[in-house]
């Protein structure tokens, strides 16, 4: 079934030529705590002009599953992977969390009708709008 699936889909970790271009030219540079694994292709690429660089994720392909590090390193932030630099995380930087938006865990801020609690009763500032007047 893991064949099929990444035959067939391009959100489950990686297509089967992604895969194909990386064995053949990509040096693998590290791997963060999610499990997705970080290449380059060394020299610069014609056609972009600069270091070619991509992730094979593990499991399905969500942006929001790179951390801070890697998204600056692959989007040529910084010229050093996280696997060769001492980062040391500032007290205020939290604890990467996925993108929950479409699931049960998303947050619905007050007045949502998707919120749980019952939505507050209208204040009476707003006036609708009568073609008569």
């Amino acid at each position: 079934m893991n064949l099929l699936t990444q035959i067939f889909t391009w959100w489950n970790g990686a297509t089967l030529n992604t895969r194909l271009y990386t064995k053949r030219y990509g040096e693998e540079v590290g791997k963060d705590e999610f499990g997705n694994i970080y290449y380059r292709k060394p020299g610069i690429d014609p056609a972009l002009g600069f270091e070619r660089r991509w992730v094979i994720y593990a499991g399905v392909s969500e942006g929001s599953m790179t951390p801070p590090g890697w998204y600056g390193w692959l989007h040529h932030t910084t010229d050093v992977p996280p696997t060769q630099e001492d980062y040391k995380p500032r007290p205020w930087q939290l604890p990467h969390l996925p993108n929950m938006t479409g699931t049960p865990e998303a947050w619905r801020p007050s007045g949502s009708t998707l919120a749980a609690a019952a939505r507050p009763p209208a204040t009476g500032d707003y006036e609708a709008w009568s073609p008569e007047a």
